[in-house]
């Protein structure tokens, strides 16, 4: 689990060189663990090297790990495709959503959330490259639907959230953030002010903080290569 630890160094140290590269402040980049299919010891070696915020894309085995981790003040991100089925649990549990692309989802998260909790932090997920095989709105109606949704009462629109098209190009990886960074100035200029872009991972961060992203979700890089779930 030492390794764990050493790994997230060398991805901090992978932020902050980004973000000098194009002079804005590493603080204000922040790193997302995504420790989807890696057990609750994982996370908890994570946590000993400082690692607060963790990304999970199952409901299921999520809640299984949040429970075990009760001990733990984490922040648990909601990233993976919502079904309508598990809005409850995820708007019980997660304290952050990346992946909404639909106002019924969104509206049953918002009715789901217990009021104690406080409302959800939203982030619209944005097909920024127009594939068939990933969710997300398109961004011809992200501005529609994040004015409805940042109408629900127990939801808080944050930001966009994107999972560009897979290229080792970095020109074409920073084409694709700049697109998210461009529509949020859009909806910004709309009069919907959004202070997160979700992007970046593992084999292009660099290529997102160059274009302004303010979470990045990496997993591979931090906890290994992870078997298929």
């Amino acid at each position: 689990m030492d390794t764990i630890g050493a790994n997230l160094q060398a991805v901090k140290a992978r932020i902050a060189n980004a973000a000098r590269q194009c002079a804005r402040n590493p603080a204000g980049i922040e790193l997302l663990a995504v420790s989807k299919t890696f057990g609750a010891d994982a996370v908890r070696a994570a946590y000993s090297a400082g690692q607060r915020a963790f990304g999970e894309n199952y409901v299921q085995e999520a809640i299984e790990k949040i429970t075990a981790l009760r001990d733990l003040k984490l922040a648990w991100h909601f990233i993976g495709p919502i079904q309508s089925n598990k809005t409850r649990q995820i708007a019980e549990h997660f304290d952050w959503v990346h992946s909404v692309d639909r106002l019924k989802i969104a509206e049953r998260l918002s009715a789901a959330r217990p009021a104690a909790l406080g409302p959800l932090e939203i982030c619209l997920q944005v097909n920024i490259g127009g594939e068939n095989s990933k969710s997300g709105v398109a961004p011809a109606d992200a501005r529609a639907l994040a004015t409805d949704i940042a109408a629900l009462p127990q939801l808080a629109l944050r930001g966009l959230m994107t999972i560009p098209p897979a290229s080792d190009d970095v020109s074409v990886q920073r084409g694709y953030f700049a697109q998210l960074r461009e529509l949020r100035d859009e909806l910004a200029a709309a009069g919907i002010a959004l202070d997160t872009l979700s992007m970046g991972m593992s084999a292009d961060l660099e290529a997102a903080v160059a274009e302004g992203a303010t979470i990045v979700r990496v997993g591979t890089a931090i906890f290994g290569a992870r078997e298929r779930h």
